[in-house]
């Protein structure tokens, strides 16, 4: 939003309370991602992103007068946003299961562009990436030059699964009963992501060896989702189902496609 609130500033300046709210959002999205992120480059890109967007919040333009009351009538909202959720699996072959818990987020930008006088409903688009970890017993093998999938019981391997990293294109519609006088409103957006797998790796242990694949052509480079997310100020419930499967047709486990549509249950945060 540029909205910035009401902003009072002596020798000291104060951070208004717009700026608290966004860093709080990311402290809490920050500590979730962390501690899904399992090897230290991933932590590593966190934490820079984190120092990133806190120094961006610091650099803000705060009121020099002092005593300033700022209103924007042509306010725009929640133009930045981030997700965490968990993954479960629709249309997926016989015996298959996720094992262990699955989890995900997301970040990116969304430019809302409000659409009534009074900027309570609004288009938005924006870019995006996404990362998602599927842990399950869904086993990737390369024995030759063709690769070969199976599914077997989770007590007969140490660990396995399988990771996406994509980089999204998100369409939004959405109200809010905002005004430019406060941050705190109800929301409803609801969209449709394009996707486009940028990396994949797939990785099975089990007794000391290990067993790698990565960019599997098998898996849709392309996909496309729906999405809805809801709630009140900071906290906002989220929800997606990948309309493309993971896989392609032509990937199979005993002449069955794998297919495998994600359902995605979690929180959504939006910022500024």
């Amino acid at each position: 939003s540029l909205y910035m609130g009401n902003c009072i500033v002596g020798s000291n300046p104060i951070l208004s309370a717009k700026h608290i709210k966004f860093i709080r959002q990311l402290l809490w999205l920050s500590f979730f991602c962390i501690f899904i992120a399992e090897n230290s480059i991933m932590r590593l890109l966190i934490k820079l992103l984190f120092c990133f967007s806190v120094f961006t919040a610091f650099s803000q333009e705060i009121e020099t007068e002092k005593s300033v009351t700022k209103v924007d009538s042509l306010y725009r909202e929640d133009q930045f946003y981030g997700s965490m959720s968990f993954s479960m699996m629709q249309t997926k072959p016989q015996s298959y299961s996720v094992t262990k818990l699955s989890a995900g987020f997301s970040a990116g930008f969304l430019r809302d562009m409000p659409i009534n006088k009074s900027r309570t409903i609004a288009i938005a688009a924006g870019l995006g990436a996404s990362y998602n970890k599927f842990v399950h017993n869904l086993v990737i093998t390369k024995p030759a030059s063709e690769i070969v999938y199976s599914v077997i019981s989770s007590s007969d391997y140490d660990k396995n699964k399988l990771e996406l990293a994509t980089l999204d294109v998100p369409i939004e519609l959405r109200w809010r009963n905002s005004t430019p006088e406060s941050h705190r409103f109800f929301r409803i957006y609801s969209g449709v992501k394009m996707s486009y797998v940028a990396f994949s790796k797939s990785r099975f242990v089990n007794d000391g060896e290990t067993i790698k694949i990565r960019n599997n052509p098998d898996i849709n480079s392309f996909r496309t989702s729906v999405y809805l997310s809801f709630g009140y100020n900071t906290w906002n419930f989220y929800g997606s189902y990948g309309l493309t499967p993971i896989f392609k047709s032509s990937a199979k486990v005993d002449s069955q496609e794998i297919g495998l549509n994600p359902i995605n249950l979690g929180l959504m945060f939006y910022i500024l």
